[in-house]
Order: structure tokens, then sequence, then C-alpha cells
């Protein structure tokens, strides 16, 4: 015979009577077993929630820090910018100060190996100090040039008079005439280089002339080179004394010879477009002791007034 197991609750009620409520016992196996899987199910959810959290936490942390990160390079590379554009404006304006007082390569290297150094941070930079300290002297430098002082100064000093009556402009050997009738194309200073669009220096003036047109002497003087270079193509370098030089750019053709002696008015050389240029052209360059200096101020005077001032005399050039 088979046996079977009964759970019995005993209830007390009111008339104080008993009462039995038998359970068979494989229930009691099925809510344990119901009840031990809950526990189980609560448990893992409950860790799966945990480990969830801390996840999540970890993320965010994660994400805090690569977002810091990410500032701190937009910093380094805005400081980095910074840098760049100061050394470039530096750079620039270093460069426009050397042609301005004719300074050579070996000549600024000198130079920068005996000047003063400058303040520096930990990681070997320059400071917004020393950078505006040297922005100030470059750009005093450039001021001082591109406004004429040091023309003057020049022309002060090469003054015949003593008492500093008349200036080299009033000298026979001063360059005031015009080595080509033409429109101004290109002034002197800083300007945009039309082949690779960035701000260059331009030492002089490019006149504006037909293909062949006779260039002639500014002034008395001595020719110094008449043959290629670097840049301006054929050109040619004439000595008016008293530290005063002209250069005649991108011709053509050559008319006269280095060592030769020119008379204001002679012709030198005809306009092409030797070097690096854009059309036919003449660049033309004052020189003051080396230094080039704006000529358009000098051009005071055209082929037709020479002429008209000698007489109507044609022998000038030829």
């Amino acid at each position: 015979m088979r046996r079977r197991y009964y759970i019995i609750f005993v209830a007390s009620e009111e008339n104080g009577k008993l009462r039995k409520i038998p359970v068979p016992l494989h229930y009691a196996y099925v809510f344990a077993a119901a009840a031990i899987v809950g526990v189980f199910t609560i448990t893992g959810m409950a860790g799966s929630y945990s480990r969830m959290l801390l996840k999540t936490a970890s993320f965010n942390q994660i994400r805090s820090q690569h977002e810091a990160l990410r500032k701190d390079y937009q910093q380094l590379e805005q400081v980095a910018h910074q840098k760049e554009v100061q050394a470039a404006s530096l750079g620039s304006l270093a460069s426009e100060v050397t042609a301005l007082y004719g300074l050579k390569q070996s000549k600024l290297a000198k130079s920068a190996a005996t000047a003063p150094t400058v303040s520096v941070d930990t990681n070997g930079n320059f400071t917004d100090a020393a950078y505006t300290a040297s922005l100030d002297q470059l750009a005093s430098l450039r001021t001082t040039a591109l406004s004429g002082r040091l023309s003057r100064a020049f022309e002060i000093g090469l003054s015949p008079n003593s008492n500093g009556g008349d200036s080299w402009l009033n000298l026979a050997d001063a360059p005031s005439l015009w080595p080509v009738v033409g429109p101004i194309t290109s002034s002197f200073g800083e300007r945009q280089d039309p082949f690779n669009g960035e701000g260059a220096f331009h030492s002089g003036i490019d006149i504006s002339s037909s293909f062949g047109q006779p260039v002639r002497a500014t002034a008395d003087g001595i020719v110094i080179t008449a043959g290629l270079a670097s840049g301006y193509g054929r050109e040619i370098l004439v000595d008016h004394g008293n530290g005063i030089q002209t250069l005649y750019g991108h011709l053509s053709g050559f008319a006269i010879t280095s060592g030769e002696q020119v008379k204001r008015g002679q012709i030198i050389g005809y306009v092409g477009t030797s070097g690096r240029s854009t059309g036919p052209h003449l660049h033309y360059e004052v020189r003051i002791r080396n230094t080039p200096v704006n000529p358009h101020k000098y051009l005071r005077e055209t082929m037709d007034q020479l002429a008209s001032a000698n007489g109507g005399q044609s022998g000038i050039g030829n």
C-alpha cells in the first residue's frame, strides 16, 4: 500500500475548535522549488543591475576623461597655432627688415649669434613677453625704414654742404629720372607674391611697358654688373657714387657691359620678361648704402622733360 504524506495546518476558530488543513507534500516541494528559483532569479537580477551600474559609472568616467583630453588637445592646438602665427609673423617681419636694411644672411646669422638671449619658459618656448618685445623691435625698425627716416638720414649725411642745405636729390648723381615711362603695377613694400600668393616684401617697383622698350640710366654712374641673376633674370646694377645704387631687372637684353661708365638718360637695356616675371615690365630699385628704399618718390623727371631742359638735344642715350 502506497504511503501518503501531508502537511497539516492547524487554525484556531472563535469557538475554540481547531481546524486542520491538510496539504499534500509534493505541493510543498513545488512551493519550495519556486521559492528557490525566485531567490536565484532576484539575486541574478540584482547582480546584473549592480554590474550595469558599475559599467555605467566606468563608462561615464571614461567619457569624462575623453572629453577632458579632447579639450586639452584643442587647447594645445590653439596654443601651437598661436605659436606658429607668432613665428611666422616674426619671420616675415625679420625678412622684411633684412631686405629694408640690406642685411645678408651671413651678417644676419652673425648678428643672431651675438644677440642677447630672450626669455623662454620651462619647455623652451618663447614667452609672450619675449614675442611682444621682438615684434615691437622689428615693427619699429620696419616703420622707421618705410617712413623714410632712414633715407632722410642718408640724405642729410650725403649733403654736399655741412649745414645740410641741399640734399643728395639735387646732385647730378641722384637717380631722379624715370628709367622707362609706364604705369606702376606693383609698389614698394609688402605685397602678395604673384606666383605663390603668399605675403612678400617687394624691394622695388614694377613699371609696366611693352617688350623691347629702351631702359635708361636714371643717373650718371658705373655699371657694376650686367648679367643673369636669380629672380630678376637679366639685370643691371649701376653705382652712382655716395652710396647710391640702382637696379634694373627682367630685361630682355643689354646695351652696356660691366665696368662701363654711363650717363643719365643713356640706354642701358631693354624691357623683357626674364626671371620670375608674369609679363613685360621693369623691376627698378634704388639702394642707399645697400638698403632698398622706395624709388617712387625719387622719380621726378621723364626723358622728354630732360630733353626739354637740355634745349631739345636728342643725342642723350644714343
